[in-house]
Parts: C-alpha cells; sequence; structure tokens
C-alpha cells in the first residue's frame, strides 16, 4: 500500500557521499522511499529472526521490482550475537550465492543489523553499496545515521569496525508500533541526549512530551526522529570521523559502554545503559564545576520517567575504569569524557581518576 503523505527528508551533506535519510509512516512499504538507489542485478536484505517475520516481506515485495534476484539472511537476535560469527554469516551468504561488487545490502533491522550490515558493506569486494532501514527508535535516531559499523569485541563494544556511510536511510515510523515497551525506552535515551549536547530547547520540548513519547504519539514521534536526525546531521556533516566535534554524540556512552561489557553484552540494552550513563556524565559535569545539581536531578527525572534505570550496577572501582579504558575516547592512556559545559552544549574533558571514582560510587550499587 502506497503512503499518501511523502516522507520528510532531512539530508546529510558529506559531499560526493551526501544522502537522505526520510522519515514517515508507510515509508518502507512506499516505492517513492526507494526511487533513485541502484537498481542492481543482486540485493541482500539483511535483517534478524524477530524483524524478519514483521517487515520482510513488505520489503521483498518492493524490492523484486528493482532487483532480479533478492536473497535474504534472517541473523540470530541480540547484541550477544553482534560478532565475528555473525558477520561471516553475511559474507557466506553474499558469496554462496555469487554478488558482485554492485549487489545492494539492505539492513532491515534495528542497530545491531544496522552496523553489522553496514561493516559487511565495508568489507566485501571493498565495499559495496548499503541501505539503512531502521526498525527501532534507537537505530531511527541514532544508529542508523552518520555511517558508524562495527561489531562488539569481548573487551570493549564497537572496537572493531569502519566509517562507512550508508545511501539512504529509510525510516518507517510504523515499525515502532511492534516495539517491546522497554526497546521504546531504550530509544528515548537517545533522543534525549541530544537536548543537553547540542539543543537546550529540544530538552524541555522532551520534558514537556515525554508522555506522548512513551505513547508513541504519531505528531511527537515525528518531531522527535526528525529533530534528532536534524542534530545528528548537522554534528555528522561537520566532523564525519569524530576528530572533533562527533564525539559528543558520545555523551553518557563511556559509562554505558563499560556497563554493557561488565555486565555481559545484551544484560541491559543499549539504551538502559545509555540513559543510566547520561545520569552519570552529568554527575561528572557537576563535579567538575560546570553545571549544577538541579540541572542534574532534572536529566535524572526525565531518564527515570521514560522507563530507564539511573543506577548503575556495581562493577567495583578498578572494572569500571579498566572497561572504560578500553575505548575509543581513549588517548594516551587517559580517558576522555563527553560533559556538559553549559545546558545544550558539551564538550571532551581528560578526567582524572580519583574523580570518576566519586561519580561511580555515587551513582552505582
Amino acid at each position: 500500500m502506497v503512503n499518501p503523505k511523502p516522507a520528510e527528508r532531512v539530508r546529510i551533506e558529506l559531499a560526493d557521499r551526501s544522502y537522505d535519510i526520510l522519515i514517515g509512516a508507510g515509508a518502507l512499504a512506499d516505492a517513492r522511499s526507494f526511487d533513485g538507489l541502484p537498481a542492481s542485478r543482486d540485493a541482500l536484505v539483511v535483517t534478524n529472526v524477530t524483524v524478519a517475520p514483521l517487515y520482510a516481506q513488505r520489503l521483498l515485495e518492493i524490492l523484486r521490482g528493482r532487483h532480479e534476484h533478492v536473497h535474504v539472511i534472517a541473523l540470530p537476535d541480540g547484541e550477544a550475537h553482534k560478532d565475528w560469527t555473525t558477520l561471516n554469516a553475511i559474507f557466506d551468504a553474499l558469496l554462496q550465492q555469487g554478488c558482485d561488487r554492485k549487489t545492494v545490502l539492505y539492513a532491515l533491522g534495528g542497530g545491531v543489523v544496522g552496523d553489522m550490515t553496514g561493516f559487511a558493506a565495508a568489507c566485501y569486494m571493498r565495499g559495496v553499496p548499503f541501505v539503512q532501514l531502521p526498525t527501532t527508535l534507537l537505530a531511527q535516531v541514532d544508529s542508523s545515521v552518520g555511517g558508524k559499523t562495527a561489531i562488539n569485541h569481548p573487551l570493549g563494544k564497537n572496537m572493531i569496525g569502519a566509517f562507512y556511510q550508508p545511501l539512504r536511510v529509510i525510516a518507517d515510523l510504523s515499525t515502532l508500533a511492534t516495539l517491546p515497551r522497554r526497546e521504546i525506552a531504550a530509544g528515548l535515551a537517545e533522543v534525549i541526549k541530544y537536548g543537553p549536547i547540542a539543543d537546550d530547547e529540544f530538552f524541555g520540548w522532551i520534558e514537556q512530551h515525554a508522555d506522548e513519547l512513551v505513547a508513541l504519539q504519531p505528531a511527537a514521534l515525528m518531531h522527535a526522529v526528525k529533530r534528532s536526525c536534524e542534530i545528528k546531521a548537522a554534528v555528522v556533516g561537520q566532523d564525519e570521523r569524530e576528530s572533533g566535534l562527533r564525539a559528543i554524540l558520545n555523551f553518557g556512552h563511556t559509562f554505558g559502554h563499560a556497563i554493557e561489557a561488565g555486565l555481559g553484552y545484551g544484560e541491559w540494552l543499549h539504551g538502559e545503559a545509555v540513559g543510566c550513563g547520561m545520569v552519570m556524565a552529568a554527575t561528572l559535569s557537576m563535579r567538575l564545576g560546570l553545571i549544577d545539581a538541579a540541572y542534574v536531578a532534572r536529566l535524572r527525572r526525565l531518564v527515570e520517567r521514560v522507563g530507564l534505570p539511573v543506577r548503575a550496577p556495581d562493577l567495583g572501582r578498578e572494572r569500571w575504569l579498566e572497561l572504560m579504558r578500553v575505548d575509543k575516547k581513549t588517548e594516551g592512556g587517559a580517558i576522555r569524557y563527553v560533559v556538559i559545559e553549559a545546558p545544550g552544549r558539551a564538550a571532551m574533558r581528560a578526567v582524572p581518576d580519583e574523580v570518576v571514582a566519586g561519580v561511580v560510587a555515587e551513582c552505582s550499587g
């Protein structure tokens, strides 16, 4: 069924690698969303066992009019499978079907599927085109946008990967209706993130509309997804490979990645860990004298209100520091954290371990 209202468009400007993010209910079943994409002989849809029964057929009906052969691989679901073994399954599918370097990969799923498909596309025959079709809120507002692709290593999250931009991102808001409540909350963590680091007015808007977002009210959802993508597009357009400004998008992630690795991937959802990590990063910002306690309390209330944890697990001081040292923001042995310099503005700071240990002690257990 064709969506009568065209998807809204956000542009990422990256010279010859520029592309559109299309956002709208029904975008996945709208042939217009795919206009201008390559019509190669082969296409591979990479999805997972949870998403495939819900949306794969809808996608195949569109793609079979564009590609002679459309292959599908359904990966196991979950962060625990974001590894070499699962990545190799994508390569196996490509090679077994005789796919060439014009083959288009379609990532149909959440952040794990998107990250692994993008990494596979970056590596297969030294680079083939791919399209992001995110079906979770977290993926629509964050992981599908900007070209970060990776798999996890037992010692660190997303430590093996590549910067590789998609041809397009097609975010169908109607897919969010099938998400469990916990996944919606996890996605809202990445929406909330954009307020403290880039847009204080948006932070206030999220506070006012938090209940509508949790309920997936269409107008609120559209504004939240579009504004999140606009902020990320602006940042990525200035700093594609995270040499400076783009690092602010990792607000809460150094603490959050430590939680994920420390507990075991999949124990907490990524967004749950980031939500808690943002409270810890805000507490760190307060201890550095950058923001006041009232702002930290405000962020904590919002994180908790959308259903995310605000107390971190007790991993032990040394384990916390060990896990955070295995982080892409560590330079020369010093752990660098994204801190809030002022509401709506973030920066990177190297912080002494003693200060961080105080934050861990205050926020965990």
